[in-house]
């Protein structure tokens, strides 16, 4: 398997109290294609500062970011947001006086990948096939239950064609069967789908389902 993320010599740092505070230290580690990571670390290790920089949303002090081999500085990156990744967080961040169906259908909107023409039976198709039939994508998502939320939520990352998925603690808010069906899920799109999957995590349950665990440690990842 080749690499599909890179991460060389990260530096992140911020001014606390008139102190810098070191938060990631020449961190380095590669991410393969196809696989299910989870990054564990304590509290206050840098998980969401992390995850901000690899998804783009924030910028190293220092160090590259490298998506298939490309700097994402280089791709852009708006662009690398738009067209490469997609994440899912733990408060599902959907557009409540949407629909299911029309939260997946925006997300095909604003990509420039190429997508299928009758996106709406697409979207359709792709809500059932995580447990969303019809009569439930045609309702306000306000109106499903949180599970199925976060279903709805991991359809629309899959919406827009991309092969990176983030997941900043996405069963938090879950009880612990409906976390075992949402992990389940990522499982299978990376062993099915050849999606390669990051959940940043503090849950050990969670971690033991997945192919590879990290640990995110004194500012550096370690594979556990």
């Amino acid at each position: 398997m080749s690499a599909i993320l890179e991460l060389e010599n990260l530096n992140y740092s911020y001014i606390d109290g008139g102190y810098e505070r070191q938060i990631l230290q020449d961190l380095s580690y590669s991410f393969e294609e196809k696989q299910f990571y989870t990054i564990l670390g304590p509290s206050g290790s840098g998980k969401t500062t992390l995850l901000s920089l690899v998804a783009g949303l924030d910028t190293p002090k220092s160090g590259r970011i490298l998506f298939e081999g490309k700097d994402i500085k280089e791709i852009g990156l708006h662009k690398y947001r738009r067209n490469d990744i997609s994440i899912v967080f733990q408060q599902f961040n959907l557009i409540s006086y949407l629909t299911a169906l029309e939260n997946v259908l925006l997300a095909m909107s604003e990509t420039d990948n190429e997508l299928p023409k009758d996106r709406k039976n697409v979207a359709y198709n792709l809500l059932e096939r995580f447990g969303i039939v019809a009569s439930k994508a045609d309702r306000l998502v306000n109106q499903l239950s949180g599970g199925e939320q976060q279903r709805v939520a991991i359809a629309r990352s899959l919406a827009s064609n991309v092969n990176l998925i983030f997941a900043d603690e996405p069963t938090g808010n879950l009880d612990t069967a409906t976390e075992k069906e949402i992990i389940n899920i990522f499982k299978d799109l990376a062993h099915e789908y050849g999606k390669t999957i990051i959940v940043v995590t503090h849950s050990d349950s969670v971690s033991s389902m997945s192919d590879q665990r990290v640990l995110l440690r004194d500012g550096k990842l370690t594979k556990l």
